[in-house]
This record gives C-alpha cells, structure tokens and sequence, in this order.
C-alpha cells in the first residue's frame, strides 16, 4: 500500500487507545504481528512469515516496530511513516527477538496478537522470560468499535456489494455451472469498488443445504434454490460480506413459504439491535421466528459475526453471548435454513449499532429473487 487509508490522527488514537487498554489490563506490553490487528493500528498489511516483524506497545512509551530490513520502505509508507514511529531493522542472520526485548523493557506479563504463530512466539517468550498470554481482550476491544471513518468504509463496502447483488440475475440461469455463474461474480466485485475478491459462493439445489458450500462444476437446472454468499475487501482493507438467496425459474410454493419466514426471521433479528441489547437478544430474535414456524432445526449456526478489516471478528452473535452492544459495532445478521439433499437459503446484511437502534448497511431486495429460467 502506497498511502495509509486513513490520516494519521486516526492511527495515533488507535495507538492511544491500546496502549491504555493495556495499562488497563495490567499488561506491561503488546507484541502485534502481521495480520488484521497490525493493518488496523498502523495500516500495515501482509501475513506472517518466517522473518519477524512485530510492533510492540508498552502503557509508558511510544511504540516501536521491529522489521526486516527488506520490508522497511513498505513499512514506512504506511502510518508508521507519518507518525515518526521508532524502527528496529535487522537483517538475516540477526536475531531480532533481542530487538523486542529491548522495546518491550522490563517486562513481568507481555500479550500477543492471536495471529503471531508459534514459530515467534516461542522464541519471543524465552527471550523475554515471561509466559506469553493472549492480547486478545485489548485488541479485540480497540477494534469492536468502529469509528466514523471505518463505518464510512463499510458502507462503502456494502454499497459495492449490493450493486454485485443486483447484477447476479444477469449470470445465474439453467444450464451454467456454479463455477461459471462465481466467476462472473468475482470479476464484477473488482468492477464495482473492491481491490480484493475475499469469497465467492454460489450453493445450488442441494448444495445450498452445506452452508460451507463454495462453488463446483454442478450444472444449475431450472427450479433450483440458489445461495449466493460474496464480499471483498475495499480499497481501505474494509469488508463486505452480503448473501441473498435466489431462485431459477419458479420456485417450489413450500419452498418459498419457508423462505419468506427466513426473510422475517433476518428483519426481526435487524430490529432487535440496539445499543443495550446483547448479541445473544439479537440471535434469538431470529431463532425465535424460525422456532414458531417449526424451522429451528434448520437453523445450523449463529446469526452473525463482526466484520471490519477482518470478514469474521468480534463481536459474534450467537446464543450464550451476553456481550451488551454498543454505538459503533457493526457485524453480520445472517440466519439460514438448510434441508440436507433438498437446498438451503440465507439472507444476510451488515448492521451498524447507532445511538438509538441499527443501522442496515445493505439494501439489495431481501425476498427470495426469481432469475431467469434456461
């Protein structure tokens, strides 16, 4: 990434906010690898490999990375760059576990990222001859609130997204395979605002059944239930994930009973968010509709799950979850029905926890859609 998504200022709150989470938490340091936190606090990309790059965060001082020296111009490009953040460089055949130890100083209980593997994490732990533990509830809680900025960016990711929503009746129809109809649909997510294609799937007839179903060479026949689950990553590195279920031709009158109890199920579930409320009100909200309708059964996993620069964060809404929601939350409302060897249909949005209730960020028709037929 050539420049940060995001002004400065924005990243040096981040910043701020961790670093008083750990104070909070009594933590002496957070050890942050590549991966969805590193984006988020800093905007630098990229996944873990052998060659450690870590940024370390104590409560008392100001934060420094530790990077391979080949990496240095991307790192500096980004946030790191512009906030004059302090850099510990090495080069192979450096150790540079030393180089955190240093940053991290005298340190009695240190936090990882959960996306640091053990290939660092063990070596780092004996270094600074501290038992390492999860850093988890501080960057879980930095990142669950999203600020102006990043819902900004979600809306653009779900405006994006729906635009790819209305264009699906254009490819899906008898006689195509699933690969055939995803491949249209990868090429129009680019098309319409996203720099990343994160997944496609396309689960016809009785494949709609396996909610994990991504894409085969099954020719679509007309008459199938189709489930058409999408999203990207914005140029930002924020997230769409929609899903809306589609039918070829005419669909089976029962079929299209149960489904339309789905489509009441998911707005009931939208209804229920509200700051207050916890996420396990809001799973019930559309388990309790699918439940009066004799459907519970059909219901095979939690209604949602948070989203941001990762597709699948905290918070998860999903029964026994007593997390209370909060202005600024956003996360997926996506209930399902699933009849194994028959077919399968979920409807999912993105929703926005605001001041007074939620706010929907995708608008594609709901109601199960007819496509044209061979």
């Amino acid at each position: 990434m050539s420049t940060p998504p995001f002004p400065a200022p924005v990243y040096a709150a981040r910043l701020h906010r961790a670093a008083a989470l750990a104070r909070e938490t009594g933590l002496d340091a957070i050890v942050v690898g590549p991966g969805p936190d590193l984006q988020y606090l800093v905007g630098v990309e990229g996944d873990t490999i052998e060659r450690l790059t870590a940024l370390v965060i104590t409560p008392q001082g100001a934060p420094t990375i530790v990077v391979p020296r080949m990496e240095l111009a991307k790192v500096r490009s980004t946030a790191v760059g512009e906030l004059g953040l302090t850099v510990a460089d090495w080069v192979d055949g450096d150790d540079p576990y030393p180089l955190v130890a240093a940053a991290a100083g005298d340190v009695a209980r240190v936090g990882v990222s959960d996306a640091l593997p053990a290939l660092h994490v063990v070596p780092l732990g004996q270094r600074l001859g501290v038992t390492l533990e999860l850093a988890t509830p501080v960057l879980r809680e930095s990142r669950m609130i999203k600020d102006a900025a990043e819902i900004a960016e979600l809306r653009r990711a779900g405006a994006a997204i729906d635009a790819v929503h209305h264009r699906v009746p254009e490819w899906l129809r008898a006689g195509r395979t699933e690969r055939e109809v995803a491949a249209d649909i990868a090429e129009a997510i680019v098309a319409e605002g996203h720099r990343t294609v994160e997944f496609v799937i396309v689960s016809s007839g009785a494949h709609g059944a396996d909610p994990h179903h991504e894409v085969s060479d099954r020719v679509i026949e007309d008459g199938d239930i189709v489930v058409v689950d999408i999203g990207g990553a914005v140029p930002s590195g924020y997230n769409s994930d929609s899903t809306r279920t589609y039918v070829v031709g005419t669909p089976d009158p029962e079929a299209a009973e149960r489904i339309a109890v789905l489509v009441r199920a998911q707005q009931a579930a939208v209804d229920a968010v509200r700051p207050g409320a916890t996420a396990a009100e809001v799973d019930a909200a559309a388990r309790d509709v699918l439940a009066d309708a004799g459907l519970a059964d059909a219901f095979l996993h939690r209604t949602g799950h948070g989203i941001g620069v990762s597709v699948h964060e905290e918070p998860y809404i999903a029964p026994g979850n007593d997390l209370v929601l909060r202005p600024g939350m956003a996360f997926s409302i996506e209930p399902g029905i699933y009849f194994p060897g028959a077919w399968g249909a979920r409807i999912e949005d993105i929703v926005v926890v605001t001041e007074t209730g939620g706010e929907r960020l995708n608008l594609a028709p709901h109601a199960l859609t007819s496509t044209s037929g061979a």
